[in-house]
């Protein structure tokens, strides 16, 4: 089954405290027995990579539970259930999500408190956003961001190959400077090769002192205009006629998947980035793009309280 949203396990929460004093990793752990979810999706992390999705989302319904007075924090990752909560599960719903919970002044109280520059109320506008989609607030904000990134790769790609075709010279260098290929911006110019079909052909040291180097060819497609496996075997023979072991093909546009499956068959480690995946590039290395505002999640130091 999937993962559960944070709301579905608000009532499961509540009733692992039903004893006393536990321990949130130990709720983790048996709330992903009893929904009996599969190896993969008890590791599935969030996007930074330190938590996993469905021990952020059984925090979010133990906070979200403790905003409502149903539970309170103990000691360091410990919670247990309030007189208020014991009454709930005295005669449980079917369901607590975020609609139950408003019968609590202490989490009307919470909606209510926080408020942005104009006098709104930032917690009421997040509650209705989490009510509504289901997803935790930080979910929320990382759906944001993905969607923001994808209208930004459509915005690359359509600059890119509006360019002319010198452009994507400079921009393949530029990427892989960024990506701490090529020594300096002069060097990394000498190596690539002229460009005479509105692509790039030459090699690139993969390290400032040149002890490794890739051969590079960059196509500038138009989306639809995919690179067909013909492409990457002349690509293998160029290798071949400069030594080298090591190529990186890219594309505005994409590969077929008998293209890519060539490349997979070839003995040479070929590298296939096509436009969306060029996109993200530029984006992660800041290349053709800035940061126009940054958003930092924090979570309570439990370390300095202690």
């Amino acid at each position: 089954m999937p993962i559960p949203d944070f709301q579905t396990l608000m009532l499961p929460v509540l009733r692992s405290s039903a004893m006393g004093e536990v321990r949130i990793s130990d709720v983790v752990q048996s709330l992903a027995n009893q929904f009996q979810l599969t190896e993969e999706e008890r590791s599935e992390l969030l996007p930074s990579g330190k938590q996993t999705t469905f021990a952020n989302r059984v925090h979010w319904a133990k906070s979200y539970l403790g905003k409502a007075g149903l539970v309170e924090l103990t000691r360091r990752g410990h919670f247990h259930i309030t007189n208020r909560g014991r009454e709930i599960l005295a005669n449980p719903p079917s369901r607590i999500d975020i609609r139950f919970l408003e019968q609590f002044p202490e989490f009307v109280q919470f909606r209510e408190t926080g408020t942005s520059t104009d006098g709104t109320a930032n917690t009421a506008r997040t509650v209705e956003a989490v009510q509504a989609s289901g997803m935790t607030p930080d979910e929320i904000i990382r759906k944001a961001q993905t969607e923001l990134d994808d209208e930004l790769s459509l915005d690359l790609l359509n600059r890119v190959t509006a360019a002319p075709p010198d452009f994507f010279e400079r921009l393949v260098v530029q990427l892989l400077l960024a990506m701490g290929y090529g020594g300096s911006t002069s060097e990394a110019g000498r190596a690539l090769g002229k460009s005479g079909d509105g692509g790039v052909d030459g090699v690139i040291d993969q390290d400032s002192l040149g002890l490794d180097r890739i051969y590079v060819q960059a196509k500038r497609y138009a989306d639809g205009n995919n690179i067909g496996p013909g492409a990457i075997r002349d690509f293998f023979g160029s290798l071949d006629r400069f030594k080298a072991n090591k190529g990186l093909f890219v594309t505005t546009s994409g590969f077929s998947s008998s293209a890519r499956d060539t490349a997979e068959l070839l003995s040479k480690r070929i590298v296939l980035i096509d436009g969306r995946q060029l996109a993200k590039l530029m984006i992660r290395f800041n290349v053709g793009c800035r940061v126009e505002e940054t958003i930092q999640l924090k979570k309570l130091d439990e370390e300095f309280f202690e």
